[in-house]
């Protein structure tokens, strides 16, 4: 089921919980500039397996409320908490993709891991996200030919191929965000570090990378394992950027392994 969190006064999240009797719960942190629903083959299965699972859009995103402002770490850390809170949510798993990723170490660390048992890190966008060269090109694409520089982003996203039909459905997910906080988070993406951040972060923690990714360099994934501590790294040697769906079945069944630990 579907259904709206107020975070702040005026600015509402979309939430989609499915299964919400189930025995353990998962919280999906989606990528840039997409929403919860690129996590669809992880919904069509873990549900049915007995996993509660939560996708959020981020502020800006699918079908939230998209206001002009709060598009750094803190405030969508603190929008994460808001939804935790109010779904009083405790023992849970974090999954965060790419962006996702970055977010879900910024709340580890302001909000002390509150209600997170695991963390899952998917191709994260940390400790850094985009060079300053490669975030001004997306940032011109964005602010003159949005489609285009989705277009762009969709056909170096997979190592995998995908078809027409699916480039198109990937694409429609990022442009159904706004302009202003498709462009804020790449500003976001170029300007800021999270390598504090690791050293807070006291759950067990699993890092999936694909080496083949061209977004986030799997050199990244080793930088987030070495200081992590209790954490394990899983390289997807078959996956881009996109793990979650070039390995969906590799990737659904390392996810239950590791949450039933």
């Amino acid at each position: 089921m579907g259904y709206f969190v107020m975070v702040e006064p005026g600015v509402r999240l979309y939430v989609e919980d499915l299964n919400p009797g189930g025995n353990k719960t998962i919280l999906f942190i989606h990528g840039w500039p997409l929403n919860h629903k690129q996590f669809e083959y992880q919904f069509t299965i873990l549900p049915a397996m007995g996993y509660r699972c939560i996708g959020i859009d981020w502020r800006g995103f699918g079908q939230s409320d998209k206001p002009v402002s709060g598009y750094h770490y803190n405030r969508l850390a603190d929008d994460i908490r808001a939804v935790i809170d109010t779904l009083q949510l405790d023992n849970i798993t974090i999954v965060g993709h790419s962006t996702g990723g970055a977010i879900a170490i910024r709340y580890m660390a302001r909000h002390n891991g509150c209600g997170v048992s695991n963390l899952v890190l998917v191709d994260a966008a940390a400790p850094v996200g985009f060079t300053t060269e490669t975030a001004n090109q997306l940032l011109t694409e964005t602010l003159n030919d949005r489609p285009k520089m989705m277009q762009g982003v969709t056909d170096t996203f997979f190592f995998q191929y995908i078809t027409g039909p699916f480039s198109e459905w990937f694409l429609q997910l990022g442009l159904q965000a706004a302009g202003w906080s498709t462009a804020a988070i790449i500003i976001l993406l170029r300007d800021e570090n999270l390598a504090a951040d690791l050293q807070e972060i006291f759950v067990p923690t699993l890092i999936i990378h694909g080496i083949h990714d061209k977004v986030i360099p799997f050199a990244q994934a080793q930088e987030l394992h070495q200081n992590i501590r209790n954490s394990q790294l899983v390289p997807f040697h078959y996956s881009g950027h996109g793990a979650f769906w070039e390995e969906r079945d590799r990737f659904n069944q390392l996810l239950q392994q590791f949450i039933n630990m």
